[in-house]
Formats: structure tokens, sequence, C-alpha cells
């Protein structure tokens, strides 16, 4: 369990290095300092065995609010209750000692978090089959290529049997591969009832692994809940971010979390039909469907885009298009004139809960309104397919005789 109570961090910028001295001496004259407030008032409660992504642009407190979790930096202001051994694996260059050998950092790791020699003995042989740097673990670390650093970090992270464990974006560094078995090991973390904390910029991930999210702003909780819902309100604050620093007339709308644009279209409806044309919700393999888009211009449009894409119940994009994509042109469309555009395709999709997310867009790619998870449906299938797609399958066979 690890508990963030009003958690604040403060730095002191001096103009100049000597400052710092002067400001020491009494009767000195000096520019005052400027407090720069990396955290303010940060409070979180993660359960034992829970996940939880923290999210947020560069510059946010991510990182700060992760190394004072790790005991790493003391909090101006406010305290961390954490029960557990913590294993942290923080920026790179963080832990390891550049002129030891990676097997050497392994074990000193380990004398750090009070392991036994031992016990490190007993685990070392998973921390290097996992690590897999082969002849490298006898070598200087200093030698070592980023992602082969990061192998082995983390390795030691997930082995010494820690209760907490701290990641601050080590999957963005590592290959493919890597990468899928680090992401296996979270999911037996998370059934060991291993409490992870991890900062990503990869929001899929955020939404396969988090069991909630928590979005950083200027150093405050923005918010804070389901893993889909956090992301999809970061996506909409880049966004309008973004629109404000480069307008195009009018400023973004106020609106809901999940909803952005800068108005120059508004979606009105958005509907699934299936092959009766009936409005349903749930939908068979192979059947044909459509997804109908309704909007209206607010102002003169020249060749909108309008698109869709599909979510499964972890958040992860199935599959996305719109118009341009299809090489269809709208043309250019007067304010107050009603257009709608209907994607028809044949349900390839297998048997979960998914979410349906739709858009009008300029053509440079920039949002009039943009609605995330308008509505969600599911697919019934009888037979139990594995992965996402759901393909027509024609089998032959036939005996071969020796």
């Amino acid at each position: 369990m690890l508990q963030v109570q009003n958690v604040s961090k403060v730095y002191r910028l001096y103009r100049r290095p000597a400052d710092r001295l002067i400001e020491l001496l009494p009767f000195s004259s000096h520019a005052a300092p400027k407090d720069f407030w990396a955290l303010r008032d940060v409070s979180l409660n993660v359960e034992r065995g829970e996940v939880l992504g923290v999210i947020g642009p560069n510059g946010s407190g991510k990182s700060t609010l992760l190394q004072i979790v790790s005991g790493i930096l003391e909090p101006t202001r406010g305290r961390v209750v954490a029960r557990g051994r913590i294993a942290a694996l923080l920026e790179l260059g963080a832990g390891f000692n550049p002129e030891f050998t990676g097997r050497e950092n392994v074990f000193l790791n380990g004398e750090i978090l009070g392991i036994t020699r031992q016990d490190m003995e007993r685990v070392f042989p998973a921390i290097e089959r996992f690590a897999e740097i082969g002849a490298f673990m006898d070598r200087p670390v200093k030698e070592y290529s980023t992602g082969m650093y990061v192998r082995l970090a983390f390795s030691t992270a997930i082995h010494v049997d820690p209760e907490i464990l701290i990641v601050d974006e080590a999957l963005a560094v590592g290959d493919a591969i890597f990468a899928n078995r680090c992401i296996k090991k979270f999911v037996e973390l998370k059934e060991r009832k291993v409490t992870v904390l991890f900062v990503s910029h990869d929001l899929g991930l955020v939404k396969r692994l988090s069991d909630r999210a928590a979005l950083m702003i200027e150093g405050r909780v923005a918010a804070f809940g389901n893993p889909s819902e956090v992301v999809n309100r970061y996506v909409g604050l880049v966004l309008e971010r973004q629109e404000r620093d480069e307008p195009r007339g009018d400023l973004p709308k106020a609106g809901a979390s999940f909803r952005h644009g800068d108005g120059a279209s508004e979606i009105v409806s958005a509907d699934l039909i299936n092959a009766r044309g009936e409005s349903t919700r749930n939908l068979e393999p192979h059947e044909t469907v459509s997804i109908r888009v309704r909007a209206i211009a607010r102002r003169d449009i020249e060749d909108p885009v309008v698109g869709l894409l599909i979510r499964n119940r972890l958040g992860i994009d199935v599959f996305g298009t719109n118009t341009r994509i299809e090489g269809v042109d709208l043309g250019n469309i007067p304010a107050g004139e009603m257009f709608e555009v209907e994607f028809t395709f044949d349900c390839l999709l297998t048997r979960q809960d998914y979410t349906l997310t739709v858009a009008t867009q300029h053509r440079e790619g920039y949002s009039q309104d943009w609605l995330d998870d308008v509505l969600s449906f599911s697919v019934t299938d009888a037979r139990d397919v594995a992965g996402l797609a759901n393909f027509k399958t024609k089998v032959n066979w036939r005996r071969i005789s020796a």
C-alpha cells in the first residue's frame, strides 16, 4: 500500500550561483530567488496489487513525484507512507555504478535493499536470463548501450521481490521483444499483488496495464481515475493547447473532457447500424455494419474530414479510418448546412466489448469536433477466437502417405 499525502516540492531558483552564498551573509543585498513548485499538494492512494499509471507533459512533476516516493528526494511539505520493500527504476544512470560490472551492480543493488547475498545468488540466474546481455554481465556498465542498461536494471528491480515497484519510462528505450516481455512481467507482478507505480508517455500502454491513472499538469493532479477517461482528457488538453498555440480563427470551445476541437463543425449524432438497417449495440461476426456520423457546419468549411476509431475495452486502438484515407472529398460546406457520412464494412472483430470515437477535422489534421468513446457496443460469438480480428477462415486438409 502506498499513500502520497499533500506532497509539495519547491526549488529555489537563483539568478547566478554566487547568490546562494551571498544570501547566507548578514546585511548583504542580492536578488531574491524565485520559487519553482515542482509539485503542489499531490495526494494519491495506491492499494496493494494495484497498477497506477502516471501521465502528463514534460515538466509536469512526474519524475519528481517518483523520486520522492522512492526516497531519493525529500518533500518540502507532506509525506509518503509506503508499506513494503520498494524497488525503483528511474532515469537512466540512477542506481548503478558505471565503473562496476553488471554482476557487481546487481549484488550492490541487493545490499542497498537489505537483501542477503545468499538470496541474491539464488535469484541471480533469473536476473541474468531475463536481461539477456550475455558476456556483458561481467563488463563495466559504462560500456553498455542504453538498451542493455535498461534490460539489466529492469530485470534486477523485478527479481528482488519488491512489494512496491516504481518505474519511470523504462520501456521507452527497449526493443519490441523486450517491451513485450516487460508487459507480461507487469501482469505477473499484478497477479502477485505487487503495487506498481509507473510513468509512461505510451498512452496505449497506460490504458492496457493500469487499474487507475493520474494526469499531472504543472505539478498538480489534474485528473485521477479510470485510465481511458484520464488518457482521453490528456489527449484533449494536448490538442486544445496545440490549437491555441496555432490559431486558425475561433479559439477552441469549452466542453467535456472527452470533447475537443475548434468548433468549425459540430457532430450532432453518431450511430451504429446493423445489416437490417437498425440502430444497435450488439453485432455478430462478419455481418455488414455501418457507422453513421451526422454533423453541422458552424462556419464555412473547406473539405472537412470525418473519421472513426474503434477501441477495445483496454483502450487499445483496433481500427480507424476517415474520408481522406478512403479517398472521399466532401467539398466546401457553408455555415448552417448539415452533412452525413456513413462508413460500411464487415464486422471482423472478436467477441469483446468496444467503444466508438468519431471526429470531424480539417484537412491538415486539426480537430473541428472530436468525441471520444461516444458509444459502446459488443460483439457476440459462439466461437472463442483469440486476438482482436475474426477472419473468415477456410480450412483444407488431406492425409499424405509416406
